[in-house]
């Protein structure tokens, strides 16, 4: 693994995977289906670009943002009202100790191996972005998944509009390569009568 914020295969793998239902889903679906020059093909088209564009944005700092780090200098305060005590300590009466890091580790804070630092209040470390989700990016990192679900079920939805649409026979033209390819992948070329040519 890279450090975190660099391009890696997964990080590629998601701009791909992005990339590939955006266009299936404006270039193909809205534009068999409702038809770019249409009002209603322009506004779907404008509208999942805007949330692709949104999840982009949201990966990017997902990946880009440092997941927050347990400052070198910290010395946890036992006397601290704040912080009951059981938190401070373990189950043996110790202070939590990095072994590896070698300082005193918060309450919720994890020592992650691939990225070899203490992360505050860490809950995973997540290849598709090359970094932990931790206490400073775990808010952008839900943002992007639930932006990314709202993504996938509108595309599904145009994607299986499109595909119940049929194409009348004097409408379609052979030189459609495009369409056809789309078409034959949502395993729909049996129902409209394209076929490969």
């Amino acid at each position: 693994m890279g450090r975190p914020g660099y391009l890696t295969l997964p990080i590629f793998s998601v701009l791909a995977a992005i990339g590939y239902v955006y266009y299936t889903t404006v270039f193909v679906a809205v534009a068999r289906w409702l038809g770019l020059a249409t009002a209603a093909g322009a506004a779907n088209a404008v509208a999942f670009t805007a949330l692709a564009a949104t999840c982009v944005a949201t990966y990017a700092v997902a990946v880009c943002r440092d997941p927050g780090r347990v400052p070198p200098s910290f010395q946890p305060d036992v006397e601290d009202v704040g912080s009951p005590l059981q938190e401070i300590k373990r189950k043996g009466g110790d202070l939590r100790y990095c072994q590896k890091c070698g300082q005193y580790k918060p309450p919720r804070a994890h020592h992650c191996r691939v990225c070899k630092r203490c992360v505050l209040k860490m809950d995973h470390h997540c290849i598709w972005i090359n970094n932990c989700v931790g206490h400073k990016n775990y808010k952008i990192f839900f943002i992007f998944v639930l932006y990314a679900v709202i993504a996938c079920f509108y595309a599904m939805i145009l994607i299986i509009g499109s595909a119940m649409y049929r194409v009348p026979v004097d409408e379609q033209s052979s030189n459609d390569s495009s369409r056809t390819s789309i078409v034959s992948a949502l395993g729909d070329h049996w129902e409209s009568g394209v076929s490969f040519e």
